[in-house]
């Protein structure tokens, strides 16, 4: 009977031993430089982008700091015209009238109680807290007690009446001067002692240079008032006149003929 001989292994063993190595030393270093080399550039582009990203965020901050300033400018600016508009806006004009006519008055209290302060120290003008365009009145001699301009006196009246004038007149422009003031009545109802008052003061305007012409009918006037013109009534209602600088006038008749 024949036998078959069993396989011997040693061939195929030899063969496996005999096989080169696929990839040497030199190539591992050079693959492995080559993924290093890789690395770096993909480090180096990553930051670049990232350096970018940096510089465009920076720029992009400025103009935002920028835009936020001129944002509040603009608020700032708004605010103004908001603040102005609740002042003096209305679609009728009204509130600014009354503001500029504020502003005007303020200037003639101011300018008349320094002309009242040379008449009397008793008084002192200022605006009504409820209506800024009327005339209140502080009356010292009363513990400061704060007095509408329609109680008051005859005489006061009078006084508080000439300081405004007078304040008045000192607001003129400066191209133009307001040299002249004249009174019409009103000394009537002034008692000795504020007559005398107001007769000082006219009489220091008068050394001022101002013209004060003053009708009246008051009797103690015309005992202290040098100069005067007088007006005496004439029948068929006409009146003549009298007095320094006054001439008589007379009509002439003029015949003009035709022919």
């Amino acid at each position: 009977m024949l036998r078959s001989a069993a396989p011997n292994p040693q061939p195929f063993a030899s063969f496996c031993l005999c096989l080169p190595c696929v990839v040497s030393n030199n190539d591992k270093e050079r693959t492995t430089q080559q993924i290093v080399n890789g690395l770096h550039s993909l480090c180096y582009m990553k930051r670049l982008r990232l350096k970018h990203k940096l510089s465009e965020n920076t720029a992009a901050k400025e103009r935002m700091k920028e835009k936020q300033a001129a944002i509040e400018a603009q608020k700032k600016e708004c605010r103004r015209w908001e603040n102005l508009h609740e002042l003096i806006g209305s679609a009728d004009g009204k509130k600014y009238r009354n503001f500029a006519q504020g502003l005007t008055f303020e200037m003639m209290i101011g300018h008349a109680n320094r002309q009242l302060q040379k008449m009397t120290d008793r008084y002192l003008l200022i605006r009504d807290d409820a209506q800024p365009l009327e005339l209140n009145v502080v009356d010292n001699y009363q513990a400061g007690e704060i007095r509408s301009t329609k109680n008051l006196s005859g005489g006061e009246s009078f006084i508080v009446s000439l300081s405004l004038a007078l304040g008045l007149s000192h607001m003129a422009s400066k191209n133009v001067r307001v040299d002249s003031l004249f009174l019409d009545e009103g000394f009537g109802t002034l008692d000795e002692e504020a007559l005398d008052t107001a007769l000082e003061t006219l009489a220091g305007l008068q050394q001022d240079g101002k013209l004060i012409g003053v009708i009246s009918h008051v009797p103690a006037l015309k005992e202290r008032i040098s100069t005067q013109i007088q007006v005496t009534p004439r029948t068929g209602g006409r009146s003549q006149i009298s007095g320094p600088g006054c001439r008589r006038l007379v009509d002439t008749e003029r015949v003009v003929e035709s022919g």
